[in-house]
């Protein structure tokens, strides 16, 4: 991925462009709902208006400060890219500089009274406490009237689909309910047969997003455990609030908790969840380099050590996908397995396409798609279940 394979780096320099549109629209409606969700002092407010001036007002990117406490690793991270415009550098570099930086300018690194408040804290409980979360959870009671194999099913489609709920999509995409689901690649029968023919060990998620997306894998996770499927599995969050409604250690606590005080089956999932946790069969991780604005080719050699050891991981969501495959316009039928070849272990890849990139798909499908006159790389309404053993 070094730029030598012919497939070109997505930038946001196109006007009009998917990627244009998440720098020049997504992010000032984002800094928008964050001041109205939060009673930020004028020194914070400042700092969000001079971030959204320099990222969608022609300024070029500036550094983080030399006081920051992960101001050597950006700046290994940053090829160069500081001192010239948002748009012109790698869409995926750009998306996580913008969020690293708004934790900056809300004070969430400190020192100060504003340290380690999530930004998006107010986002994530709202979807937690809605009406939704509530019906989805009390649908588990008629969850154990269907045999195993559709118990199984459910639970993988529940956790490939939950982020139909990504608070960062919804800023610009609306409401999706009612719109069609289209699953265009279905490597899901893979995963239990290699499950199958594996001793119980230990299987790893690279979790996405919180919220309304979490619970479908937390109750994926729960069925992987209580099946025997896996001895113990490895959750892998973020270590500070990111991409809004990213995932952190704080959210899985919420979310168990939501669970566990839900009546019926919902309750008793819970509850073995929370065993599960104190028990040390669930555990929670939170490498630095979930946030790195990188594709995991280029993971550290710590965390390549890590993933090596599960029998199976799981990368939930649209940017765990973009960086297993590259943030690239490869023709979307380069082969998956061939782009995830450096991978430490067997992986499944659960993703609603809500980028530009796309990979593994048949020629037909892919005809059949362009043809369509849809947005369908960027819709939400498709989704891919892709198995590299």
């Amino acid at each position: 991925m070094d730029g030598t394979d012919g497939a070109a780096v997505i930038t946001s320099a196109e006007a009009g462009s998917f990627a244009w549109g998440v720098l020049a629209e997504r992010h000032p409606a984002l800094v928008r709902r964050v001041r109205e969700a939060t009673a930020y002092p004028p020194p914070q407010q400042r700092a969000l208006d001079g971030l959204l001036r320099e990222a969608t007002g022609g300024g070029v990117i500036a550094p983080l400060g030399a006081g920051a406490h992960d101001a050597g690793r950006w700046e290994s991270w940053s090829h160069g890219y500081v001192g010239r415009s948002w748009f012109d550098v790698p869409f995926l570099w750009a998306e996580s500089y913008f969020y690293r930086r708004l934790l900056d300018a809300v004070g969430y690194f400190g020192p100060g009274p504003w340290q380690g408040i999530d930004p998006f804290a107010p986002f994530k409980r709202a979807e937690l406490d809605s009406p939704a979360v509530a019906e989805e959870l009390a649908a588990l009671d008629r969850m154990a009237e269907l045999p195993a194999e559709q118990q199984d099913q459910a639970m993988l489609n529940g956790a490939l689909w939950g982020n139909k709920a990504d608070l960062g999509f919804q800023i610009s995409s609306g409401d999706l309910d009612g719109k069609g689901e289209h699953l265009i690649a279905d490597d899901g029968a893979l995963l239990w047969r290699k499950l199958a023919s594996s001793p119980p060990g230990a299987v790893y998620v690279l979790a996405d997003n919180a919220g309304r997306e979490l619970i479908p894998d937390l109750l994926l996770v729960d069925r992987l455990l209580h099946t025997g499927r896996a001895a113990a599995v490895v959750l892998h969050v973020k270590p500070y609030p990111y991409y809004v409604s990213d995932a952190t250690t704080a959210d899985v606590v919420e979310c168990v908790r939501r669970i566990a005080q839900a009546p019926g089956a919902a309750g008793t999932i819970g509850g073995r969840l929370r065993d599960a946790l104190t028990g040390g069969r669930l555990m929670v991780r939170a490498h630095p380099f979930s946030c790195a604005p990188l594709p995991y080719a280029d993971m550290p050699e710590d965390l390549r050590a890590d993933l090596a050891q599960a029998t199976v991981t799981i990368s939930k969501g649209d940017l765990n996908y973009r960086r297993l495959v590259g943030d690239r316009r490869w023709p979307a039928t380069t082969p998956f397995a061939d782009l995830t070849s450096y991978f430490p272990s067997p992986l499944l890849a659960l993703r609603t396409l809500k980028s530009d990139v796309a990979a593994g798909l048949d020629p037909a499908t892919v005809a059949e798609l362009e043809a369509s006159g849809e947005e369908w790389r960027t819709s939400g309404t498709y989704a891919v279940v892709q198995f590299r053993p």
